[in-house]
């Protein structure tokens, strides 16, 4: 009989683009003994969950719960919900992720429109209003943060446009929320969605949602309740169900309301993670947070800078997280991921699609944006590719990070 020990993980500092080290206080919450998913004690803490995620997406929205399963079932729980079969749907394409979003919403059976640009660049918001005037869709899909070309797509003007032209405006901040802003109300955001494993210090798992009272509104108008619990004061919707049970947001806030409808047993160890990377937020202060994310962001920038490696995208628009590195002529990156893994136990990432093999991703974000972790990161990799015959000026990277970190510093003394 073959003899299976415990689990016992290698030791590794994850600084790709996510997932990143949890925090050791998320995985003791985790830890937690379970609880009834009606005890009175875990509906509080789903009441608190809801609380604190409204102050981490800057909303007042009601609707603000958490879809057990990881960042892309939050992502498939809005869309399915959302989108009817025939709607058009308009996507602004500019890294993996927006790509992504297409996928989902053509197995919601949308109309999917697209805009594109090359990746590492964004969208200006006079393009995108051309394409909904073009396309009139009935929602627009975005991505904020997109890991694949570490590029940050603003946000903050096509809230208003959206309204002017009746569209419901949807954005994925997995990559971004917690080191980046964020304003669900102030942008005119009617559905965000987001996951635990990246700037928010916790595992992938758990999937927070918000939703505006108009997206609320289309949500119900496709209401469902299931035999077998319902009664006659539960009235369908006017319109065509939602095509999924599990990912159903109908049902999943008649479940986090004051009904309590039953629908799923609430995953009871990720809900405690999620309370847990919200309350280390709010009491570190979601401003701190962004502007932690970006010294030890720009740490990194100006280390990969002094190696005299070149960075890949519009860094005017790049993620406070994440950082891409155009890997040196003659040198494979697959090769340096390898030595950086197992001889220095820290992981940086590859990309997808055109920029497959051609940069390297490292994040600095979470529980890892830390000065331990940067100057570790930047030494590890002047070491390795030294090693492959690529000659890094010798100390540089870490010199540069340093003098980065020393202007933080300054600033922070006297922001004035």
């Amino acid at each position: 009989m073959t003899h299976f020990t415990q689990i016992n993980p290698p030791h590794r500092l994850l600084m790709g683009p996510g997932p990143i080290n949890a925090d050791p206080r998320v995985l003791r919450a985790m830890a937690s003994q379970l609880l009834g998913q009606y005890d009175p004690a875990m509906t509080h803490y789903m009441n608190e969950v809801m609380e604190m995620y409204r102050a981490l997406f800057r909303t007042e929205n009601r609707w603000t719960l958490l879809v057990d399963g990881t960042s892309r079932a939050g992502i498939e729980a809005v869309l399915m919900s959302v989108i009817c079969p025939g709607d058009k749907v308009l996507v602004p394409v500019f890294g993996r992720f927006g790509q992504l979003l297409c996928e989902i919403a053509r197995r919601c059976r949308a109309e999917v429109h697209t805009i594109e640009i090359p990746w590492g660049d964004v969208f200006e918001p006079g393009r995108i209003e051309d394409a909904i005037k073009r396309v009139r869709p009935r929602i627009l899909l975005t991505v904020q943060g997109d890991t694949s070309t570490t590029m940050l797509q603003p946000l903050d003007q096509l809230g208003e446009i959206c309204r002017r032209n009746d569209v419901l405006f949807y954005t994925d901040a997995t990559a971004s929320i917690g080191g980046n802003p964020l304003e669900a109300d102030a942008w005119g955001l009617d559905a965000v969605s987001a996951g635990l494993q990246k700037c928010l210090g916790g595992p992938s798992g758990s999937a927070p949602v918000t939703l505006s009272d108009r997206c609320a509104a289309a949500i119900r108008r496709r209401a469902h309740v299931e035999e077998g619990i319902r009664t006659p004061l539960h009235r369908p919707g006017d319109e065509e169900i939602i095509y999924s049970n599990y990912f159903d947001l109908a049902m999943i806030m008649d479940y986090w309301g004051p009904e309590r409808l039953n629908h799923h047993t609430e995953a009871t160890s990720m809900l405690f993670a999620a309370r847990e990377c919200a309350r280390l937020l709010l009491e570190e202060g979601v401003d701190m947070a962004v502007a932690r994310h970006k010294i030890h962001g720009d740490a990194m920038l100006a280390g990969i800078g002094g190696m005299d490696l070149a960075v890949f995208g519009d860094i005017r628009h790049k993620m406070n997280n994440v950082l891409g590195v155009v890997i040196p002529p003659g040198i494979d990156g697959e090769q340096v991921r390898g030595m950086m893994l197992s001889d220095f136990a820290i992981e940086i990432g590859t990309s997808f699609g055109p920029l497959h093999g051609k940069i390297w991703r490292i994040g600095t974000m979470g529980y890892n944006a830390r000065k331990d972790c940067v100057m570790q990161t930047l030494a590890a990799l002047e070491g390795v590719l030294n090693r492959l015959g690529y000659t890094c000026p010798q100390g540089a990277g870490l010199q540069a990070a340093w003098d980065s970190y020393g202007t933080a510093a300054r600033r922070a003394t006297c922001p004035g």
